[in-house]
């Protein structure tokens, strides 16, 4: 693709709306969230970043199929089959958890499926090992996508951080920190790489066990040549790990709404604006400190207009 396809024009740079919040002024701290949810309607947040790149290079490259990843209520999986039917790609999205072959889809996958995406369960042996080469060459056998261009799981790879470099640079001199929940670690890496010197990234997992730091550095020197010295990680508010939540969490996330008005996605957006309210609470970001809360999330998958299976 030598332009943008119009069916994939994005709403940039995206808005940034200040957030009057008393957790926050009472402690000198100014909120802003930088609304990515509005960047597209089918791929919005990160997806659209993410994906960019890697749409013109399958594009470029000949392929006509994409292969990828993802859990049962994967948002990487969503924005892919939309990609998919916007641009006229076949898609395949290997669903970690062979237990769900032949049960109703939840909206999220019937979603996929809807906008055209075969979906592949696998046992959670094999699809930790998806990277393995032989593992991935069998999955693409067993799809009959052997010509396909592959993503990996949530779309984290170099030129994904690449289109994420460009968040990081609509927020120069705009922010002091970036904020942005984690899940597989490429949003932050490419908005850290993005900022003007003197800005921070922090990122927040919502996922539990503390290894997103090493693949960040590796996708950043994947992308960059080095990683950068400007991110941190606070991975104490992932609430169990992917999709887990608390009563806390949720009591946190409807008040958010009712104060002002927004939408709050409950797997990312949620987690990430309980840690920065938390952490202003706690004292950590200095007087006179302005923090950016990336808002990532995709809206809830509707239902399908009529039952499917999975097969």
């Amino acid at each position: 693709m030598s332009r943008t396809p119009p069916a994939l024009v994005p709403r940039l740079p995206t808005p940034l709306q200040p957030v009057a919040d008393p957790r926050f002024s009472a402690h000198g701290v100014r909120l802003l969230l930088k609304r990515d949810d509005l960047i597209h309607p089918a791929l919005p947040g990160n997806k659209y970043r993410k994906l960019v790149l890697n749409l013109e290079r399958a594009r470029a490259s000949g392929h006509d199929t994409l292969l990828t990843f993802g859990g049962a209520y994967s948002n990487h999986l969503r924005a892919t089959a939309a990609a998919g039917r916007l641009l006229g790609f076949a898609t395949v999205g290997i669903v970690r958890g062979d237990e769900l072959a032949g049960r109703p889809l939840n909206p999220s996958l019937a979603r996929c499926e809807a906008d055209g995406m075969r979906l592949h369960f696998v046992d959670r042996s094999t699809y930790r090992r998806k990277h393995d080469p032989a593992v991935l060459a069998a999955l693409q056998c067993d799809t009959a996508a052997q010509e396909a261009y592959v993503i990996p799981e949530g779309g984290s790879n170099a030129l994904a951080v690449r289109g994420c470099a460009a968040l990081g640079e609509e927020l120069r001199e705009r922010t002091d920190v970036a904020a942005v929940a984690c899940g597989t670690g490429g949003t932050l890496a490419g908005l850290a790489a993005g900022l003007a010197p003197g800005q921070r990234a922090l990122g927040i997992p919502v996922l539990k066990g503390g290894f997103l730091g090493e693949e960040i550095r590796r996708l950043q020197h994947t992308a960059l040549g080095s990683p950068t010295a400007n991110w941190s990680l606070d991975d104490r508010f992932h609430c169990g790990g992917y999709a887990r939540t608390t009563d806390e969490l949720t009591v946190f996330a409807d008040d958010f709404e009712d104060r002002h008005g927004i939408p709050v996605e409950r797997i990312y957006v949620a987690k990430l604006l309980h840690a920065l309210t938390a952490l202003s609470v706690e004292g950590a970001f200095a007087p006179g400190t302005t923090v950016t809360a990336v808002v990532t999330g995709m809206p809830p998958a509707p239902g399908p207009a009529h039952s499917s299976t999975s097969r």
